[in-house]
């Protein structure tokens, strides 16, 4: 099985901004153009790209759909999009401009006869975002913790037709001391289907460990913070990447 790295792009009010375990109040902005990031990314190597609207996530906003539409445009590469996919009007929006993957994260606990119709009629072009702080589900941007285990919901999407999980550990997420590699693991074992991780990754060692669990059904990273500031550059990572993945 092999093993993808997905740079982020996250947007808020049109720019390129990462935060910092989920907190919109720790934001720091590293462009003002998510569209030259994309192809910077391109350029540089990247197979996918992994756009996330925060605007979305936390109010179901949707300001930067002409942003997603634009990187779309540019990048020659697929592009996986996420933040608040709550209903089939959203999330065929998001198909019609050439999303090539859409990503579902609070539904799955909201509104799962949508998601279940998500995945009947769209299939692998969905991924089921599952955020977890302490071993449970967050949702709405991050802002709520909702009682349902990962391993649980992650079971029941799986029996229902999801073949792509995208995990993030919240208390990780922007502070690039590694991923969790035990929780991640977990997850791919109990669906039994392809889950990307998400949150800490911060030095070109975590890419290495991560692809190396390719074969148990880990199959891709997301690497946000670490590629601002400079922590992992793409063609370093991307190399890691194939180390682990021999």
């Amino acid at each position: 099985m092999s093993f993808t790295l997905y740079p982020a792009i996250d947007l808020r009010g049109g720019r390129c901004v990462r935060l910092v375990q989920g907190d919109f109040a720790r934001e720091t902005v590293y462009g003002e153009d998510p569209v030259q990031m994309a192809r910077r990314w391109e350029e540089e190597g990247a197979r996918w790209l992994h756009v996330v609207d925060l605007d979305a996530a936390k109010t179901g906003d949707h300001v930067n759909l002409s942003a997603v539409g634009e990187i779309i445009r540019s990048a020659g590469i697929p592009v996986q999009v996420g933040g608040g996919v709550r209903d089939l009007k959203r999330l065929e929006d998001l198909l019609s401009l050439g999303v090539s993957r859409v990503v579902i994260g609070s539904a799955a606990i909201d509104d799962p006869r949508f998601v279940k119709e998500a995945l009947r009629r769209y299939g692998d072009r969905i991924a089921l975002g599952l955020d977890a702080r302490n071993g449970r589900v967050a949702t709405h941007g991050w802002l709520e913790t909702s009682e349902v285990r990962v391993e649980d919901l992650g079971r029941e999407m799986a029996a229902h037709g999801a073949e792509t999980f995208i995990f993030t550990d919240i208390s990780r997420d922007g502070t690039l001391t590694g991923p969790n590699i035990a929780a991640v693991r977990s997850l791919a074992e109990a669906t039994g289907k392809g889950v990307i991780a998400s949150g800490g990754v911060g030095h070109p060692a975590h890419l290495t460990a991560l692809a190396r669990l390719a074969p148990m059904g880990v199959i891709g990273a997301i690497v946000g913070k670490a590629l601002y500031t400079g922590d992992i550059d793409l063609k370093a990572g991307l190399l890691a990447v194939k180390e682990g993945s021999r």
